[in-house]
C-alpha cells in the first residue's frame, strides 16, 4: 500500500470515530506531515554474508516523516524448494524525524545457502528486502555421485581428438581491425568430429615469448578480437562449434543449443565444445612466440564451466579463471532454476522414448562439480549469491570439489546475480600478473 493510500485511509478512520464520539478531535495529517520517506538499509555482519553458526544482519530504518511509524519488522527464511524454515517479527515504533536500528541472529540452520525475505510494514511503508545468505558453506558436499567410467569416458574422447589433424591457419586482419601495439589475427583449426572452429588472435608487435589468455565464450556468444591494455600478453577469443564464426554442421536455434544430441553422451554438444577448447591449447602450444608455461583459461557461466572442465582435462594449463560457472550440481538443478531444465524438458517431449531421467544420466558425464576434483592448477572461482542460474549451493559444491588444485580462491558477490564485480576483475588481474612474472 503506498503511503499516500495509507494516509487518506487513516484520516477516513479518525473521521468515523469522531462522528461516533471516539474522538474529541479527528486528526488530519497535514502537508507537513504527508512529505518524508521511510528508508531502509540492511547489512550482513559478513561481508559475503557467509556465517558459521548463525545469520546476523542490522537493519537500520531512517523516519524522516513528521509523525511516528508503527507496524512490524521481521523476516521469513526458506530452503530449497521454497520451504519456509525460519520467521521473526516484532512490532516497532519509530518517533518522527528519527532512526531506529535492530539486529536479528537467525540460528538453528543447517550448513547450505538460504533465501531470507526482511519484511518492513509500518504506517507509510510496506516493502521487503530479498537476500540470500549462507551457513557452513565450506561443509557443502553434492548428493550425487561421478560415474564410475567418468575418467575413461574422457580419456577416450581426447584420444579421439589426438587422432584429429589439426590444420591449424592464421590469417592477419585487415588494418582496420588492427590495433596500435597489437597484430590481430583469425585462427582456424580442426576439432573432434571434422569440425572446423574458429576465433581470434591478437599479439603484442614487440619482440617476446609471450603467455597466452585463452578465453572462452559465454552460451551463444560471438567471439571479438581483445587487444587489453598489457603489450606482455597474448589474448585467443574462441568461437566453440555452434557459435559465431564457427556455426556450419551445427547451427541451432539459441534455445536448443544446449540440448544438441543429449540423448547420447557420445554425440552432445558439449563433448565436442570441450575438445574445441583443448584443441585451442593444442594451437598455443604449436606456436614457438607463445610461453607454453604460461597459459590461463578465463570465463564467465557457460565460458566458466569450459574452463574448469579444460583445466581438469589438460593438465598445460597452469591458471584458471571461472566465474558463475553454469552445469554444476546438475541433479540439485531441477525445481530451483529454469535454464537450461526448460530447454531440457522441451527436448525431451520431442523425442520419443526419450526419459528426463536418460538425459541426467548422460548429463552426470559433464557436470562441472566432477570436473572440479580433477583441476590441478591454480583456480579463482567467482559467484553471486543471487545468481539465478548457478544458485550458490550449486557453486560452493564446484569450489569445495577443487581438492586438488594446486592453490584455490573464492570470491563471493552477496547482492549480485549471474555476473562478477570489479574486484574479481582486480584479483584476477593481480593474481594472473604475479603468478607469470608480469610486472
Amino acid at each position: 500500500m503506498n503511503s499516500t493510500l495509507k494516509l487518506n485511509v487513516f484520516n477516513t478512520i479518525c473521521a468515523i470515530a469522531f462522528c461516533f464520539g471516539l474522538l474529541s478531535v479527528p486528526y488530519m495529517a497535514s502537508a507537513q506531515d504527508e512529505e518524508g520517506e521511510v528508508i531502509p538499509e540492511l547489512a550482513p555482519a559478513s561481508k559475503d554474508a557467509i556465517f558459521k553458526e548463525q545469520a546476523s544482519y542490522k537493519l537500520s530504518v531512517k523516519n524522516t516523516y513528521n509523525i511516528p511509524q508503527e507496524g512490524t519488522i521481521g523476516y521469513i527464511v526458506t530452503a530449497k524448494g521454497g520451504k519456509e524454515v525460519k520467521r521473526d517479527f516484532i512490532k516497532v515504533n519509530i518517533a518522527k524525524k528519527s532512526s531506529a536500528t535492530y539486529n536479528f541472529n537467525i540460528t538453528g540452520l543447517k550448513s547450505g545457502f538460504y533465501k531470507v525475505k526482511f519484511a518492513i510494514n509500518v504506517s507509510y511503508y510496506d516493502d521487503t528486502i530479498p537476500k540470500v545468505f549462507g551457513i557452513r558453506a565450506e561443509e557443502i558436499r553434492s548428493a550425487y555421485p561421478e560415474p564410475a567410467d567418468f575418467d575413461q569416458f574422457w580419456n577416450t574422447t581426447k584420444a579421439e581428438l589426438a587422432a584429429i589433424k589439426p590444420d591449424f591457419k592464421m590469417e592477419l586482419l585487415p588494418d582496420s581491425m588492427q590495433k596500435t601495439s597489437r597484430r590481430a589475427y583469425r585462427i582456424e583449426m580442426r576439432s573432434i568430429d571434422s569440425i572446423i572452429i574458429k576465433g581470434y588472435l591478437t599479439v603484442p608487435k614487440r619482440k617476446g615469448k609471450f603467455p597466452v589468455l585463452l578465453g572462452l565464450p559465454g552460451y551463444q556468444v560471438s567471439v571479438a578480437p581483445l587487444f587489453g591494455v598489457d603489450d606482455d600478453l597474448a589474448i585467443l577469443t574462441l568461437d566453440v562449434r555452434g557459435q559465431g564464426m564457427s556455426r556450419g554442421k551445427i547451427n541451432t536455434i539459441r534455445d536448443m543449443f544446449i540440448a544438441y544430441h543429449i540423448e547420447d553422451k557420445e554425440r552432445y554438444v558439449m563433448r565436442g565444445v570441450i575438445m574445441d577448447c583443448l584443441r585451442a591449447v593444442d594451437f598455443i602450444y604449436s606456436r614457438p612466440e607463445f610461453d607454453h608455461d604460461k597459459i590461463i583459461v578465463s570465463g564467465g557461466s557457460m565460458g566458466g564451466f569450459l574452463a574448469i572442465a579444460a583445466s581438469a582435462l589438460d593438465d598445460r594449463i597452469k591458471l584458471c579463471s571461472s566465474q558463475n560457472p553454469i552445469m554444476s550440481d546438475i541433479r540439485n538443478l531441477p525445481g530451483e532454476v529454469d535454464w537450461p531444465i526448460n530447454d531440457l524438458e522441451t527436448y525431451v517431449k520431442t523425442q520419443p522414448g526419450l526419459s528426463f531421467d536418460k538425459i541426467l544420466n548422460n548429463l552426470d558425464y559433464y557436470d562441472t562439480k566432477n570436473f572440479a576434483t580433477r583441476v590441478k592448477c591454480q583456480t579463482l572461482l567467482g559467484i553471486g549469491l543471487l545468481d539465478n542460474l548457478v544458485p550458490p549451493n550449486n557453486a560452493y559444491v564446484v569450489y569445495n570439489n577443487l581438492v586438488n588444485a594446486k592453490k584455490r580462491h573464492i570470491i563471493v558477490f552477496k547482492d549480485l546475480a549471474h555476473e562478477i564485480g570489479q574486484e574479481y576483475i582486480n584479483y584476477d588481474g593481480r593474481w594472473l600478473r604475479d603468478t607469470f612474472g608480469l610486472f
